[in-house]
């Protein structure tokens, strides 16, 4: 204990990046699985097929298809994992789980920098005490960790917007221009991962104009473009023989889609965040962060901008605005700290504040040490894994028949690139046999997945009356976060998989 206290007051920084490291560990341990579709499906997913020689959805262009288009997503992300899937096929790592241990720990890693430019830029602005705070706080707050190995590109892009940021503050009053030009390749990186940074690029931008740095506002940008021409412009140049073209396809379907999901009123992000960062504490954020706008307005106002476009946009999905929220902290805990030092109201109401902070880390322990340990979308992992083990495994058959479609099954699982065909509720058990006997061997399924326990004998029943000798196999049930979260929100289709054979 003794080593602990005098490591921790003689270093403070290594030892929260030591803590940080050792909560990420968890996850990257024993939170499996993905956490939505499309930090599967948009990284592994695609890029793992390209490694087997498999086109998922059609990314790549495919010469057998007429008036092909691109995606409208961005190449950099998912290519790293396509090349980093490459080398663990060539030293012999096949296994999907091993693989995505990791893959989880490089970015339990990466996330790692966010947590020391934190730090820093803190104590460069506030002191090391509020340094302390901020570093803790963006180390262990509850969903860090288990967000921190997810292929989220909202969570991937944030790393090198913290270092652009703490590049420049760190070298305020410094009359180089390197500064500028590492800033400009690092937004352009994170724009390369998630387009939507463009904003916080513009946000950035902007602050160093009206901080009257009009050369160092050039420079950035120039050099935000010659990267994102180099990496962009060169991929899609490459597959599309045109540069741009994911991101002008990107800009054009969201266009076109902007009122197409979940549109919601604009400040839903607003108490999203609120919530998420659990209140009190979370309302001492974000008075701190506009208390200190302008004194900190190269923390404040690009963060700012990229909130106020994405709570203007009607298509509101929560993951979209993660990129904000450690600029929240940071800048909030600096300017609640330095409010409350001369506040008569709170220095007369100590055990209040005490009390609050005390409610928060409660809390947040608590949810620190349910999350990290989530295995979540766990029964269609292994139910992929489960059929990954059978040798005779040709096609499969997913049946819902208590909805209008079907979910994707996580075919990385099954380290095979199979058909898969769909019994619905408009697809019934009868028209899916008419089409089945039309099949050709080697297309045909002979194993099927029941999701969701909802009258399963009687669906069940309904597909053996086509295929006499189905067969149970085995049930493979949700995790408990899984569970949890669905009867938070039945939108979460976290079901039980029932694996049957047709013989």
């Amino acid at each position: 204990m003794q080593f602990i206290k005098r490591y921790w007051n003689e270093k403070p920084l290594s030892s929260i990046l030591w803590l940080a490291l050792g909560v990420r560990l968890i996850s990257v341990l024993f939170s499996k699985g993905y956490g939505m579709h499309d930090d599967h499906f948009l990284i592994i997913e695609a890029s793992k097929s390209w490694v087997d020689g498999f086109n998922f959805d059609h990314w790549l262009p495919d010469p057998h298809l007429s008036n092909q288009k691109p995606s409208g997503h961005s190449f950099f992300y998912v290519g790293l994992h396509y090349l980093f899937f490459q080398f663990l096929k060539f030293i012999q790592i096949t296994d999907p789980q091993s693989q995505m241990y990791l893959v989880r720990l490089l970015h339990a890693l990466l996330s790692l920098v966010t947590v020391y430019c934190g730090y820093k830029i803190a104590e460069k602005t506030a002191g090391e005490k509020q340094a302390k705070a901020v570093g803790i706080l963006l180390a262990i707050y509850w969903m860090m960790p288990f967000l921190s190995v997810r292929n989220l590109v909202e969570v991937v892009c944030v790393a090198p917007l913290m270092v652009a940021t703490w590049i420049v503050i760190k070298n305020e009053g410094n009359r180089s221009y390197s500064p500028f030009i590492w800033a400009g390749i690092l937004l352009s990186l994170a724009f390369s991962i998630r387009f939507q940074t463009i904003f916080f690029t513009g946000g950035f931008g902007l602050a160093l104009l009206f901080t009257n740095r009009i050369r160092e506002a050039f420079i950035t940008g120039i050099f935000f473009i010659l990267v994102a021409i180099l990496i962009q412009g060169g991929i899609d140049l490459y597959n599309w023989g045109r540069p741009f073209a994911e991101f002008q396809e990107y800009i054009h379907y969201n266009l076109e889609n902007a009122n197409a999901y979940f549109t919601q009123s604009w400040y839903l992000y607003l108490l999203t965040i609120t919530g998420v960062l659990l209140p009190p504490v979370s309302l001492f954020f974000w008075f701190g962060y506009f208390r200190n706008w302008r004194k900190n307005l190269l923390l404040f106002l690009p963060a700012f901008v990229f909130l106020c476009f994405h709570s203007y946009f009607p298509n509101k999905q929560e993951r979209f605005i993660f990129p904000f929220i450690p600029f929240l902290i940071t800048m909030g805990y600096i300017g609640w700290t330095e409010f409350v030092s001369a506040s008569r109201f709170w220095n007369q109401r100590t055990s209040l504040l005490k009390a609050c902070w005390i409610f928060f880390w409660t809390i947040n322990i608590l949810a620190l040490s349910v999350i990290s340990f989530a295995y979540t979308k766990r029964s269609r992992v292994e139910a992929m894994t489960y059929l990954s083990k059978k040798t005779d495994v040709e096609n499969i058959v997913i049946e819902e028949s208590n909805r209008n479609d079907i979910q994707k099954p996580p075919l990385f699982y099954l380290n095979k690139w199979v058909s898969v065909y769909g019994i619905t509720n408009e697809c019934t058990p009868a028209l899916f046999y008419e089409e089945f006997l039309k099949l050709p061997n080697d297309k045909k399924p002979n194993y099927i997945i029941f999701i969701q326990q909802d009258n399963i004998d009687k669906r069940v029943a309904e597909v053996r009356k086509y295929f006499k000798s189905l067969t149970y196999e085995t049930t493979i049930q949700p995790s408990f976060i899984d569970n949890l979260v669905h009867w938070l929100n039945p939108v979460n289709k976290n079901h039980v998989c029932y694996i049957y054979k047709l013989n």
